[in-house]
């Protein structure tokens, strides 16, 4: 199974053609309806004026969004830029996209459509891919399944996601099986810092995560493998909270390119081959680096690294992880703390 982080191409905005009609495939096994957006609008649907537009509007089995801004007098591409979209998204029945209109109600259907049978209509929150994210690491932090996401967004578990990609989250996936669905943490990501100016640094959360049992596994190898080399605590919490930050303390099997396991290092980058980053053990050798670093003059450790001790956990394990979001490292720093107390 791979996630891994690339940019696909772009797709390009068609020309416009009196013979262009939006298109929509039947819903696929988890309910997901493909979109394929057009560059005209629909002509069949009545126009309206700007104060008849809604601000938001629900979709249903069988819309396009082309199909939607046409019936509203908006532009397709307006609707899509609205909503985060862009010419491949896809959309399903019960998401909600915002139109930008006034509050009033949208009019009436002039023909009867078939409803996907929901309870209620799930609440959308966007989560904006970073380096390092997995869809399955994006669900557990919204607290959605990760088939949920899948759906949602139209991908299977061999799909691929890239940074700036816009991954929209079904929080309320208990919809579908009937269930009432709980009341959604508010989630906003957090926006790049601007070109040549360095990041505020992130605060860590106040709330201590629970460690799962394949997260308390791993971060026990990683706090062995440590205090064998002499690192104290401060080292530790940084290993720590550099593998939440990079894999969930997973040890996962896709990344960023060729990024693997619980550090997300890289075979291409001189990290070992494939089989030997998957190696929890022998990945925490890396990440510590030093006498025992297990690529001796291709890659540096935390301990090859000078003055590392007098660092924040954030500035230590970005210069041994080289990520593109040097702050991400900063959130996990209090739960570290306490995984390494309570693996003493």
């Amino acid at each position: 199974m791979t996630l891994n982080l690339i940019t696909p191409a772009q797709a390009a905005v068609p020309e416009k053609r009196d013979s262009d009609r939006p298109r929509t495939k039947a819903p696929d096994a988890s309910g997901t309806v493909t979109s394929q957006l057009t560059s005209a609008n629909t002509t069949s649907e009545p126009q309206f004026d700007a104060a008849a537009v809604p601000s938001s509007y629900t979709v249903v089995s069988g819309d396009t969004v082309s199909g939607i801004a046409g019936r509203f007098g908006l532009s397709t591409a307006g609707v899509l830029a609205l909503n985060g979209l862009s010419w491949k998204s896809l959309i399903f029945p019960g998401q909600v996209l915002a139109l930008g209109g006034s509050s009033s109600p949208a009019p009436k259907r002039s023909a009867p459509v078939a409803h996907v049978p929901v309870t209620h209509a799930p609440t959308v929150a966007r989560h904006i891919v970073v380096s390092g994210d997995t869809i399955s690491g994006i669900a557990q932090a919204h607290g959605v399944s990760t088939q949920a996401v899948l759906s949602a967004n139209g991908l299977d578990r061999s799909s691929l996601i890239f940074p700036g990609q816009s991954i929209t989250i079904p929080l309320g996936s208990a919809v579908a099986s009937g269930q009432a669905a709980p009341v959604p943490r508010p989630a906003a990501p957090a926006p790049r810092p601007p070109a040549n100016h360095p990041a505020a640094p992130t605060p860590a959360p106040q709330k201590i995560i629970a460690m799962t049992d394949e997260m308390r596994a791993n971060a026990a190898i990683i706090v062995s493998v440590g205090r064998r080399d002499g690192v104290d605590d401060h080292g530790l919490v940084i290993a720590l909270a550099a593998a939440m930050q990079e894999s969930g303390l997973r040890n996962v099997t896709y990344g960023d390119r060729d990024s693997l396991g619980i550090f997300q290092q890289r075979p291409s980058t001189g990290w070992g081959t494939p089989a030997q980053v998957m190696d929890p053990h022998r990945a925490a050798l890396a990440f510590f680096g030093g006498r025992n670093n297990p690529n001796p003059g291709r890659t540096h450790g935390l301990l090859d690294i000078h003055g590392w001790h007098s660092m924040t956990v954030t500035q230590a394990a970005q210069a041994v992880q080289l990520s593109a979001y040097p702050n991400a490292y900063a959130k996990w720093e209090a739960s570290a703390r306490t995984w390494v107390a309570q693996l003493r």
